[in-house]
Parts: structure tokens; sequence; C-alpha cells
């Protein structure tokens, strides 16, 4: 599928007829040209989302390595604890519970998950609105990738300042991998999960994420200010406008609830 027609069913929120029709490095290729093609017409990257990194979901959707995908300023909102956000332009939408990452600077080459965290100013709960013009949410790898990463929206909530956290970076993730959310649906618990199932913390998912990338021919590299979703905490749960969620995270990482129009 031409990156035109990825952008057009992207911009109508349509279900594709078929799957994208090429393998996972060209879906790559097609979808940095679809990046491009949103930089041309005035959107700006704002970051990156990393999808499939909860081992616990492979199975059920088919797909067994972790993906990424551009954030935009088109698709990024912040607020401090309660927001809100439109489902209009979206296609199946579904929530994800997150912890996410602001940068302050580019991080080196080959760095240790010391020199990682030391180019982290913040981080935060999100929910990332995933997305998929797939019918059913039936895909391939390849066809999530050429999908943008599934990225529909992200909020993110109160930010902290690493400098409240553990310096050393395995003290840092260790923190993180054992708290737990539960997800609530108005007053309903719908699912709960743990930092752990993101490849056995957010740190260590932000890390394979910047491997990828930098392995990726043509893609850009993080840069100072850029926001980086890290996988959801639990399964992706299908939204409705409407309906009021709520993820009650562990400290170190505030509650977020979100409401949709």
């Amino acid at each position: 599928m031409k990156p035109e027609i990825l952008l057009r069913h992207l911009d109508d929120a349509t279900l594709w007829p078929l799957g994208c029709g090429v393998d996972v490095a060209e879906a790559y290729q097609r979808a940095l040209a679809v990046r491009q093609l949103r930089t041309r017409r005035g959107e700006q990257p704002r970051g990156y989302k990393v999808g499939f990194t909860n081992r616990t979901i492979w199975e059920r959707y088919g797909v067994y390595a972790p993906i990424w995908g551009t954030v935009w300023n088109t698709t990024l909102s912040f607020c401090e604890g309660e927001g809100e956000i439109a489902l209009a332009g979206t296609c199946q939408p579904r929530i994800e519970p997150e912890c996410v990452f602001g940068l302050k600077a580019t991080p080196p080459a080959h760095a240790t998950l010391d020199q990682l965290l030391a180019c982290v100013e913040w981080i935060a709960p999100g929910f990332e609105i995933v997305q998929s013009h797939m019918k059913d949410w039936k895909f391939t790898a390849a066809d999530t990738v050429a999908d943008s990463g599934l990225h529909g929206r992200l909020l993110v909530g109160r930010r902290i300042a690493v400098d409240a956290f553990p310096r050393e970076a395995l003290a840092f993730d260790a923190q993180l991998a054992a708290a737990r959310i539960t997800l609530r649906r108005g007053g309903e618990r719908i699912d709960e999960g743990t930092g752990a199932n993101v490849l056995d913390g957010p740190l260590h998912a932000l890390a394979h994420f910047l491997a990828a990338l930098r392995a990726c021919p043509g893609a850009p590299d993080l840069q100072p200010g850029d926001v980086v979703t890290t996988g959801t905490w639990t399964d992706a749960w299908p939204v409705h406008r409407g309906e009021q969620w709520r993820a009650e995270f562990d400290p170190p990482l505030a509650p977020l609830a979100v409401r949709f129009v």
C-alpha cells in the first residue's frame, strides 16, 4: 500500500480492505514516508510511541516483538491529572495506560542504562489511544508498523522530574517495574497490570526502542523535548464517546483520568 493511501486512511478513519502487503522492514519505510507527508503539510513530530513491549499480550494479537511510530503535535496533549480526548478521526480506538518519558538530551551512541537515564527529564503516566485500520484488530506485525505504529492520540498526565528518583538506573527501573496499576471504566475495574510487563521495566523498554530506532534506515534520532511512550501495562481496551476511564498507578506515577468526547 502506497504512503499516500496509508495517509488517506489515517485522515478518513477508514478500514483497509487488505493488509499492507510488505514485510516489517519495508513497512517502516512506508511509515517514514507517511511521516514525511505529514511533516510537509505542517504537522510537527513530538516524539515516538513504542508498542507491543508487553509480552503478556503478544499471543493475543499475534505480534511477538516491539514496534514504534511517531507522536505528533496534532495527537499529543497534556493535563495535570484529568484530561479530555476527542475520538473523532480515530479508527476502532482502544486505551492503553503507560509510562511516558520526556527527553532533555539525545542519548549517546551505545548508551548504557545510566547514560540513558541521564538524558531523561521527567516521567509521567499516560493514556495512549491506539487504533487499527484492519478490521476487528486482526493484523500482522508489518501491518501495525505501516499503520503508523497504531498511534492515534496520547494524553500525558502529571510530569515528575527524574531528580526525585534514584540516580542509579537499575534502582530507578526496579521502582517503576514494581509499580502496579488498576484500570477502571467509570467505577468498574477493567484490568490490572505492572510496570514489569513492559520488557521488565519502562527504562529497559526505552533502551530497546532506542536501539531499534537507530537500526532503522532513515529514522530520525531522539531529540531534546521528545516524548516517548514505553508500552501498555495492561491489555488495550475499546473506548467510546461519553466514557470516563481512570488509571490508578502506584507511586511514583500519579493517577490519570480521561473523558472521551
